[in-house]
C-alpha cells in the first residue's frame, strides 16, 4: 500500500472562515488547485487567490436557496474514487472528474442555533446536508483523501502541509477521518435529540469536550470528565479537579440549588452527603452552625454557599482544611484570604441550567431517569395526626426534607432551627439510619428535644417514630404509603408528636 498521498486538488466549503486564511495561502503556495463554493469562494478571492467555483465543475448553480450546491457525482466521484483501482480511473477519465485529495468542510452551527432560542424553521435550516455528506465521503475514503472537518484542525493541517510539502501519510489521513466521524456522529446525535425531546425511546448522548483526570475514584482507575466545566464555574484558585471532587461538587450544586431562594445558607459535604448545613440571617452565623454539626467530618470536605462570601466569613472558613469552596461571589479581600492555601480549589458558580435527565452505566446497558426535581412546600404537606406542626416546625420539616432528598438512602435527617443536627446515611435499614443520626447528634452535644425528623421513604413499622419520640423528636415528615401508616400515626397521637405526609419518596442510591 502506498501510504503517501500528494495533495493536488482541494475542496473548501466552510461556514466559519476564521483561521482559514493561512491554510489557503499555503495551499496556493504549494500549487494546489482549489475548488470552492459561495461565501468561502468569495473569502478565498478576497485573499487574491484563485479558486474554481464548483458550478464550473458540475455545470449546475447553487439551487433551492443554497440547499443544493455540492451534491453532484462530479464532486463525490472526485472524493470517493479509489486511486489504485483501474476501473475507477477509467470512469474518472470518461466523465472528466478530477481527483479531490483534500476536503476542508465544516458543518452548519446546529447546536449554536438551537441554544440561541431560534425558531423551528431557523433550526431546521441549520441541519447540514451537503457538508456532512462530503465529510463522510472523504472520511470513508481516507486511504486516499485527507478530510478536515473542524476549524480546530487547521493548525494541525498547516503543520502537515509545511513539514511534508503537501503530502499526507496513511496514519495521518486515518486520524483525521476518525475525528471527522466523531464530529459527524456528534452532530447527528444533537439533531436526533432535538426531534426526540423525551430522550426515552433510545439512548444517544454525545459530548466532544473531555478532560483527562489524574485518576478515577481510586489511583488504579483511569478517569475522564466529558463536558464543559467552564460553563458552570470559573476556577479562581487551586489544583486540578479530581474525579471525587467532581462527584462531590455535583452533589453540592444539586443540594444548594434547593436553597437558592433561602436566607444565607452553607453546606459542607463529604462523599456526596451533607455533614453540616444551616440557614441563618447572616452568612457568618450560618457558617458557624454548619460547621458545628460535624466538625470532624468537615475536614477535607466540600463547602458550598448560596451567598457571596464576605471577609469575616472567609477568615473563619480559612481555619478549616477543605478541598473545594463554591459560591456565587467573593469579596476581593475574602478571595485573598481563601487563596492563601494554594491547593484549595475555589469555584465561582455561574447561573445554572442543568440537564433534567441523568444516566449511569448498569450491567450491560444504561439506566436513565428524570432527576428528582420535586421540592415540597407547605401546600404539599398533609397533616395526618391530631397535632398540627407549628409554623417553626413546618419550616424545619421542609428544611430537613430538602436535605433528605440529597442524602444517600436509607437515610434519616434530624434538624432544628433550620440546622442539620445529624443524619444517618446509606444504611441498610431505616432504624439503623435513625440510631446513627441520634448517636451522632448526641456525640456533638445537640439537644433533640423539639427537633424534627425527615425520612426519605415511608415507615413500614412504627419503630422509627417510637425511637424518635423517645429521643425528643416533636415533628415528623415522611412520604406515607405504608400499609401500616396507622400504627405510626397512632403512636404520634398518643405521644403529642405531629406528623405530615409529603406524598413523595426521595430515594437516592
Amino acid at each position: 500500500m502506498n501510504t503517501q498521498r500528494t495533495i493536488k486538488n482541494a475542496l473548501i466549503s466552510v461556514f466559519y472562515k476564521d483561521h482559514l486564511a493561512p491554510v489557503v495561502e499555503k495551499l496556493n503556495q504549494l500549487g494546489i488547485t482549489i475548488y470552492s463554493t459561495g461565501g468561502t469562494l468569495s473569502f478565498i478571492e478576497s485573499l487574491n487567490i484563485k479558486a474554481i467555483p464548483v458550478e464550473t465543475l458540475t455545470s449546475y448553480p447553487s439551487i433551492l436557496g443554497g440547499r443544493v450546491k455540492t451534491l453532484h457525482p462530479k464532486i463525490f466521484g472526485g472524493i470517493l474514487n479509489r486511486r489504485d483501482l483501474g476501473e475507477d480511473k477509467v470512469q474518472l477519465a470518461t466523465y472528466e472528474i478530477p481527483e479531490i485529495d483534500l476536503v476542508i468542510v465544516d458543518l452548519y452551527p446546529f447546536e449554536e442555533t438551537l441554544s440561541s432560542g431560534a425558531t423551528e424553521q431557523e433550526i431546521i435550516e441549520k441541519i447540514d446536508i451537503g457538508g456532512i455528506s462530503l465529510i463522510r465521503a472523504a472520511a470513508k475514503n481516507f486511504n486516499d483523501v485527507l478530510v478536515v472537518s473542524h476549524r480546530n484542525q487547521y493548525e494541525g493541517l498547516l503543520q502537515l502541509l509545511n513539514e511534508q510539502n503537501g503530502k499526507s501519510s496513511f496514519s495521518q489521513r486515518k486520524a483525521f477521518a476518525a475525528e471527522a466521524f466523531n464530529i459527524s456522529s456528534h452532530y447527528d446525535t444533537k439533531i436526533f435529540n432535538y426531534f426526540n425531546p423525551s430522550e426515552t425511546s433510545c439512548f444517544k448522548q454525545s459530548i466532544l469536550e473531555s478532560q483527562q483526570l489524574r485518576y478515577g475514584e481510586n489511583p488504579h482507575q483511569k478517569g475522564v470528565f466529558f463536558g464543559k466545566l467552564n460553563e458552570l464555574f470559573d476556577q479562581l484558585n487551586g489544583k486540578e479537579l479530581s474525579y471525587n471532587n467532581l462527584l462531590d461538587i455535583d452533589a453540592a450544586i444539586a443540594l444548594i440549588k434547593d436553597f437558592e431562594n433561602e436566607p444565607p445558607t452553607f453546606a459542607i459535604l463529604k462523599h456526596n452527603n451533607a455533614c453540616g448545613m444551616a440557614c441563618r440571617s447572616t452568612l457568618l452565623e450560618a457558617w458557624h452552625h454548619t460547621l458545628a454539626a460535624d466538625p470532624l467530618s468537615a475536614f477535607g470536605g466540600i463547602v458550598v454557599s448560596n451567598s457571596n462570601i464576605d471577609i469575616k466569613t472567609a477568615s473563619e472558613i480559612d481555619q478549616l482544611f477543605c478541598e473545594v469552596i463554591i459560591a456565587p461571589g467573593y469579596e476581593n479581600k475574602a478571595l485573598e484570604i481563601l487563596k492563601s492555601k494554594k491547593n484549595r480549589i475555589i469555584l465561582l458558580q455561574k447561573p445554572l441550567s442543568l440537564h433534567k435527565i441523568q444516566f449511569r452505566s448498569a450491567l450491560n446497558g444504561v439506566l436513565l431517569q428524570e432527576k428528582d426535581l420535586i421540592t415540597e412546600n407547605p401546600e404539599n404537606l398533609v397533616t395526618v395526626t391530631t397535632k398540627t406542626p407549628s409554623p417553626k416546625e413546618t419550616e424545619d420539616l421542609l428544611f430537613a426534607n430538602k436535605l433528605v432528598k440529597h442524602t444517600k438512602s436509607n437515610t434519616i435527617v434530624l434538624a432544628k432551627n433550620k440546622t442539620l443536627l445529624a443524619s444517618g446515611t446509606g444504611q441498610t435499614s431505616r432504624v439503623d439510619a435513625l440510631k446513627q443520626a441520634i448517636e451522632k447528634a448526641k456525640h456533638f452535644g445537640f439537644d433533640l428535644n423539639g427537633a424534627v425528623m425527615a425520612s426519605d421513604a415511608f415507615f413500614p413499622f412504627p419503630d422509627c417514630v417510637e425511637i424518635g419520640g423517645y429521643a425528643g423528636i416533636s415533628a415528623v415528615i415522611q412520604p406515607g404509603g405504608s400499609i401500616k401508616d396507622k400504627d405510626s400515626i397512632e403512636y404520634c397521637n398518643k405521644n403529642n408528636i405531629s406528623m405530615v405526609f409529603s406524598g413523595n419518596r426521595h430515594f437516592k442510591h
